[in-house]
């Protein structure tokens, strides 16, 4: 059977931590390839200014770079109305078949509120997950939400452990605003691709 891991996020901008994980989650899981997905980004969301939704997606085709096991799609930026996970998931399963094992790659702060997400009970039954774990980091709670959801869902869930650098696409973009170089946490493609069209100047 096919793994597939599906890797989604605002990616505004991508930077090292997003592709780490990606290529982590590879190897962890025995996946054969992640698939990175752009979020439509809305329009409240009025504390930052953002990419639009194609150089969002050109910035991760140029992150992905030349590796064949990593892959970008457009599903959602082409989507109305709210993005919702399930709707993705359906989405791929139907896209690359019923012999594929989806896995949702995220991190322990999404996990702990994964059973609160709509279709909670299908996301969980349906799809397996590899959740980047930082040591000692909410451990308890992840360690209970564990047990719960494995408990009611049977969901099969592998636990990585995630040491990178905790970096955030809002500090690059506060420090792009302020000018501030932020070559040694994008990758070197992004890094041109901001300075080429302007991204996030106030």
């Amino acid at each position: 059977m096919k793994k597939i891991g599906i890797l989604g996020g605002s990616f505004d901008p991508v930077h090292n931590g997003h592709v780490s994980l990606a290529k982590h989650a590879l190897i962890k899981g025995g996946l054969h390839e992640v698939v990175m997905i752009p979020a439509r980004i809305q329009p409240f969301k009025q504390d930052r200014v953002p990419a639009s939704g194609e150089d969002r997606f050109n910035m991760l085709a140029l992150a992905a770079g030349k590796d064949d096991h990593i892959t970008v799609s457009k599903y959602e930026l082409q989507q109305e109305g709210v993005s919702y996970t399930y709707l993705t998931m359906r989405h791929m399963q139907e896209f690359f078949g019923e012999d594929t094992r989806l896995y949702f790659i995220t991190g322990t702060d999404s996990f702990l509120k994964l059973d609160t997400w709509k279709n909670a009970p299908e996301l969980l039954t349906k799809y397996s997950y590899i959740i980047g774990t930082r040591p000692g980091y909410r451990q308890d709670e992840y360690e209970d939400a564990l047990r719960r959801i494995t408990s009611a869902y049977g969901t099969e869930v592998i636990s990585m452990e995630w040491t990178e650098p905790d970096i955030s696409a809002t500090q690059i973009r506060q420090m792009i605003a302020e000018g501030k170089p932020v070559d040694d946490l994008v990758p070197t493609e992004v890094g041109r691709y901001i300075k080429e069209h302007g991204l996030y100047r106030v």
